[in-house]
């Protein structure tokens, strides 16, 4: 309570004195004697202060209303001055327009023309100082410079300064002596108001419009807390009055953020403009209630104040909006509650409608909405396109499969949709190597949170099942743009849908496959991997299961699951070569990694003089191992593979147990550890190794030393092709001059066949070149990769059903295709191409016959019109009298696709045509009066092995079948969409609908395919580019990047003149299946070892055996009717196989095939000329067929009739 005197009253030396309910010392010998409107104020004898005690709260109230009024005043009364003086002005304004108007324009002397008031304009065009202080004043306050930026912020912050003196002064009485030299916050306060003043100042001089400026917010603030600043310094008073004004600054602070560019988001800026606007009122109003209950009111001579702490106000104002309303706190004065009538009308409004929509934009807030902290040391990726629970799971379990080494690397997800709860729970379950950031690819300011710039590559998963595979690919390839406009330098693996989507990714300026750049085309992998079904049934599911990362399931019981099983925890891996294999042959290290390290290799990197590096594909004898090769190896796992890498002759020639073979401590060469270390560096540089500045002299002798030691071949490198040259003529032969003379006195591998001699067009004898070199005839394309004929028109295509019916077709492929007008392509080049790869001779390519829709095919056909031996029957492949008149009981293959899967949004269903048709083939009935079915469908007979003996004699390997009477016998392949619809394909199969794709039947025996299994090639390449080329390599029969950008330049293969350079490429190897019924390794398929029958391939025949393609119930032993085969992948040395068994198998090219021409028919296989039988026979021994038991040749004979082969 204030003490007043009523009247005259006298205050002893002992008496206690309070002002604004604060209690003081008064000092004894003062004593004050006032009226009843006097009030006592705290004053020390120091301060220079009213002995009366009088308060001056008037003052300072005062200064601030004569400073907005007397400023309101005087702009109005310009304005209206300055109305006077234009409408005064007016008349005058107008008579110079008509003078003008009716002024006459003369022409000077020099030509120019010139009116009367040209005198009186031209000033006008020149700025005046006023404008030219105007917008300099502008710039300093606009926040588009930094000086304005600075500028503001600094306002900014010293009024939140201001405002914390004020919290700190609200403790204090409200109106107390203080002494300016003394009081350390009050000269803070003082400083802060000048500097305010100052740029009061700026923004009236910047303002078009003073009158609005002068009723801102902001200007209001100004007039209530800067000029009582000064009547404080004046009068040695501090009164807290409307000093709380500056919490209405805090409306500004989405502003200042936004100029220092913290808030860039729609959302948040608005959440940070809600947030300030209802704290700014709140602090507002409680500095208000504060004043007036702690004061009074003054018409009761401030008698009923009561004690209120700031904080106490803001207490009362938020149960006062939030309309809880305890009682314990509440307004005593009548000022007090006016304003909380009013302030409830508005305070509660705003908080009902404010607080809501705070809490909904805060629970809005992106969960995922981080940014990525990058740990050092440790690698990450960026995955983002299609994110599922499918495709992530997918991903994940090939991407941290427990084969791989140690992987050291963090995945961090970019999707803007936030992930479904059991999506949510994947990540959490792989929470120490996975996260999920919320954001688009597109947007730059996501790229950053995920430190694209950092990443060690970039993953684009595509939605395979989408409607509009177009759309779904420009999708992708627009992120690709973003991503290499953000980092030009990041490595991209993107998956494509579409085949002719690819060329567009080589617009982008940044994109470079050399550097790492991959695109992996799914329609193309998928028609190259049904291809090479068409030429070995079984291999699209060895191929699948070869990049794919499986763990091993043992199974105890013999049945067929656990062979295939025991295959499929095989992976491809790479690994660099010992030093102990430089200067062996391929087929020598081969051996010698598959009998003693129990390692298969396949393949190895090249690297030219220029240093481009090319993948060989079982090469043959003609290449030598160089230092630091790169090996592709089969494996269960990459520890095995490090046995490559380890292997020393001097430590571990000795060792059976491959499992002991570890790194040992002999000390290498100088050379052979240095090169390696130095074989990056060469490779950055450019340069030839000889050439390079890295490597010392030391090591270049070396090396020369080393060439002189194992001299190399040059080889023709054409881009992960397997073309070779001639080995050189000084190399020393280890043929006896008798051999030398039978082959013709050229060059051979010492335990080759005649036939598998391999010829470098640059040495074939004259009359053979000229005839395989016609000048005036195109036979393949420009690449030379692949068999080519002019362009036909569709008509001369088609059959009819009686056409074709009268046809022989056998040993074909039949390809049928559901599609209409309206359905997206598939991309059929892409599995034509394949089957005309050049490596095969003319009279060896499969014909081919479309059964579908004329009017998609028509739409398909631009891309298939260069390619031989292509046929199309109109019709539906639901049709039985089609698929009669086509010869399907005597194709090669059927093909099951359709264009019209992603159309159906009931996943069930999507196979539904695929799965009829599937049907409606097993369950056809043949009659049993065809001939001989084509050779090919038992497996091909190694080259150097004739297969047209009239007697059909097993030493040639041709096998006389009985026809195919059930449809159930005939050769499919189906695509499949969903994987689960596997279930319906096989009537006679126990798989669950639940079971895994690999693990069921149809899919263990190559008749089904789903484009589900190449989700694992997105991991694959990551960790090694170079599995992608090999795989490509292997099923498109020879695609290479020069080959892709011509075709996204004219969309259609281009013929070209043979050349000794295109005829090379023809050289390079394909994969084939070889019986083991007939011919030369007759012996090893009864009950021998599958090691065997590696060895005597890879060194008579330089075949490099792979698999074997085995029949379901042949580890029965009985007889079986099931003609049902399934895939064993790299089986073990000791391994036993059956008469049954074909084997996949890398082939070299045969020149010497060539010569030889075949009809359509198989009955023409009979008509060749004897002339090469000798060298077959002579290939093989006779003795071979004679050291056969009886026992063996009766089970043959009684498979012959009972079972067809593929």
């Amino acid at each position: 309570m204030l003490a007043v005197a009523d009247g005259n009253g006298s205050y002893g030396s002992s008496s206690s004195r309070m002002s604004n309910n604060i209690n003081f010392n008064k000092n004894p010998d003062s004593s004050v004697s006032i009226s009843k409107m006097d009030v006592i104020i705290p004053f020390t004898p120091d301060v220079p202060c009213d002995n009366n005690g009088q308060r001056m709260w008037w003052a300072f109230l005062a200064s601030s209303m004569v400073t907005f009024f007397g400023g309101l005043f005087i702009i109005l009364l310009w304005r209206t001055l300055k109305y006077l003086w234009t409408v005064c002005c007016h008349c005058n304004i107008k008579n110079k327009e008509a003078q003008k108007v009716n002024n006459p324009i003369t022409i000077q002397a020099d030509g120019t023309t010139k009116t009367g008031n040209e005198k009186e304009e031209a000033p006008a065009s020149e700025v005046g100082w006023m404008t030219s202080v105007k917008d300099w004043a502008g710039v300093m306050i606009s926040a588009q410079t930094l000086t304005g930026r600075v500028l503001v912020v600094l306002v900014f912050a010293l009024s939140i300064g201001a405002l914390g003196i004020y919290f700190i002064d609200s403790s204090d009485p409200i109106e107390s002596c203080q002494n300016f030299y003394k009081d350390f916050t009050l000269q803070i306060d003082m400083a802060f108001n000048v500097f305010f003043l100052l740029y009061f100042g700026l923004r009236f001089i910047a303002a078009n419009d003073k009158l609005w400026f002068w009723l801102e917010v902001n200007s209001v603030v100004d007039f209530f807390t800067v000029p009582p600043v000064f009547v404080s310094v004046y009068l040695n008073r501090s009164w807290l009055g409307l000093r709380f004004l500056r919490a209405l600054r805090l409306i500004q602070f989405s502003e200042i953020l936004q100029f220092l560019n913290i808030l860039k988001t729609s959302n948040s800026i608005k959440l940070v403009n809600l947030c300030s606007i209802f704290i700014s009122t709140w602090l507002t109003a409680a500095g208000f209630i504060h004043l007036v209950e702690n004061s009074g009111d003054p018409w009761e001579n401030f008698q009923n104040s009561q004690p209120l702490s700031y904080w106490e106000c803001v207490y009362l104002l938020m149960v006062t909006m939030s309309t809880v309303g305890y009682g314990d706190v509440y307004a005593r004065t009548t000022l007090g509650r006016l304003f909380m009538v009013f302030f409830i009308l508005g305070g509660l409004a705003m908080f009902a409608s404010y607080v809501p929509e705070i809490i909904e934009l805060i629970g809005n807030r992106k969960k995922y909405g981080g940014s990525y902290s990058a740990v050092n040391g440790r690698k990450h990726i960026v995955v983002c396109g299609h994110i599922t629970l499918e495709s992530v799971s997918n991903f994940l379990k090939d991407f941290l499969h427990k084969d791989r080494d140690d992987v050291n690397v963090e995945i961090v997800f970019l999707h803007n949709i936030s992930p479904n709860l059991e999506l949510e729970a994947l990540f959490k379950r792989h929470f120490t190597q996975v996260e999920f950031y919320q954001g688009s690819v597109l947007n730059p300011h996501d790229l950053a949170r995920v430190k694209i710039e950092s990443a060690d590559a970039c993953l684009i998963l595509a939605n395979k099942y989408c409607a509009d595979p177009d759309a779904e690919d420009a999708s992708n390839i627009m992120r690709v743009i973003s991503i290499k406009n953000y980092h030009p330098k990041i490595r991209i693996i993107t998956q494509m849908l579409q085949y002719h989507n690819k060329a567009h990714l080589l617009n982008i300026p940044s994109w470079n496959w050399k550097e790492g750049d991959d695109a992996i085309c799914l329609a193309e992998l998928k028609a190259g991997f049904i291809a090479q079904s068409c030429l070995a049934q079984g291999l699209s599911t060895m191929l699948a299961n070869l990049f794919s990362m499986r763990s091993y399931i043992k199974i105890e019981e013999d049945t067929w699951q656990k062979y295939y099983l025991e295959g499929v925890a095989n992976e491809m891996y790479t690994e660099y070569l010992s030093s102990a294999f430089v200067g062996l042959s391929f087929p020598t290290v081969c051996e010698l990694c598959y009998v003693k390290l129990k390692l298969l290799l396949i393949a190895i990197e090249y690297k030219s003089e220029q240093r481009e590096s090319s993948i060989l594909i079982n090469p043959g004898n003609h290449v030598k191992m160089q230092e630091g090769t790169l090996g592709f190896f089969i494996a269960s796992d990459a520890k095995e593979v490090k046995r490559a890498f380890f292997y020393c002759k001097a430590c571990h020639d000795d060792i059976t147990d491959p499992k002991r073979i570890k790194k040992c401590g002999c000390k290498r060469t100088k050379m052979s550890v240095y090169k390696r270390m130095k074989l990056a560096c060469c490779f950055d540089c450019g340069r030839s190794e000889r050439d390079c500045s890295c490597m010392s002299g030391s090591v270049h002798s070396n090396m020369d030393s080393l060439q002189r030691a194992f001299p190399l071949s040059s080889v023709s490198v054409h881009d992960c092709s397997t073309s070779l040259r001639a080995f050189e003529d000084e190399h020393p032969s280890t043929l006896s001059p008798k051999k030398k003379q039978r082959n013709g006195g050229m060059r051979n591998s010492p335990n080759c066949s005649p036939k598998m001699m391999r010829h470098d067009p640059l040495l074939i004898p004259g009359n053979e070149q000229i005839e395989s070199m016609d000048a005036n005839v195109k036979r393949y394309d420009s690449t030379g990769m692949f068999h080519w004929c002019p362009s036909k028109e569709i008509e001369k295509v088609i059959l009819t059903r009686s056409e074709a019916s009268m046809t022989v077709l056998s040993g074909h492929v039949v390809v049928c295709i559901f599609g209409d007008v309206t359905s997206a392509l598939v991309g059929l080049r892409n599995l034509v191409m394949p089957l005309r790869a050049s490596n095969f001779h003319y009279h060896e390519l499969k014909p081919i016959v479309f059964v579908g829709s004329l009017d998609y095919l028509r739409r398909e056909w631009e891309t298939l019109h260069n390619f031989p031996k292509v046929f199309i029957l109109p019709g539906t492949p639901l049709s039985r009298a089609d698929l009669r008149a086509v010869n399907i009981n005597l194709c090669d293959m059927c093909v099951i696709l359709s264009a019209n899967q992603n159309n159906i949004d009931d996943a069930s269903l999507q196979d539904k045509e695929c799965i009829l048709a599937s049907l409606n083939i097993k369950s056809m009935q043949f009659d049993d009066s065809i001939g001989v079915l084509q050779a090919n469908s038992q497996g091909f007979t190694p080259p150097g092995m004739d297969r047209s003996s009239p007697d059909n004699s097993p030493v040639h390997g041709l096998v006389r079948q009985a026809s195919v009477t059930t449809g159930s016998n005939i050769p499919i392949i189906t695509e499949l969409v969903n994987d689960s619809n596997v279930q319906f394909l096989d009537q006679d199969d126990d798989d669950d609908p639940d079971t895994e794709l690999y693990l069921t039947q149809p899919f263990a025996c190559g008749t089904a395919f789903a484009v589900s299994v190449l989700d694992s090639l997105m991991s694959a390449t990551y960790f090694n580019d170079n599995i992608l080329t090999l795989i490509r390599t292997l099923v498109t029969g020879g695609a290479t990047p020069e080959l892709e950008a011509l075709l996204a330049e004219e969309n259609a293969l281009r013929g070209g003149y043979s050349t000794p350079q295109t005829l090379a490429n023809r050289d390079r190897c394909r994969v084939a299946q070889l019986a083991l019924y007939d011919g030369p390794f007759a012996d090893l398929g009864d009950g021998g070892c599958y090691g065997d029958l590696f060895c005597k391939a890879l060194k008579t025949y330089n075949m490099l055996c792979f698999g074997i393609y085995r029949l379901r119930d042949a580890h029965l032993g009985a007889p079986s009717q099931c003609t049902k085969r399934y895939v064993i992948t790299n089986p073990p040395y000791e391994f036993e196989m059956v008469p049954t068994d074909l084997i996949f198998c890398l082939m070299q090219f045969d020149h010497n095939a060539g010569q030889s021409r075949a009809s359509l028919s198989h009955s023409s296989h009979s008509s060749h000329s004897s002339s090469k039988k000798s060298s077959s026979v002579h290939s093989i021994p006779a003795t071979n067929r004679q050291n056969r038991s009886s026992k063996a040749r009766e089970a043959r004979d009684k498979q012959k009739k009972e079972m067809v082969y593929r």
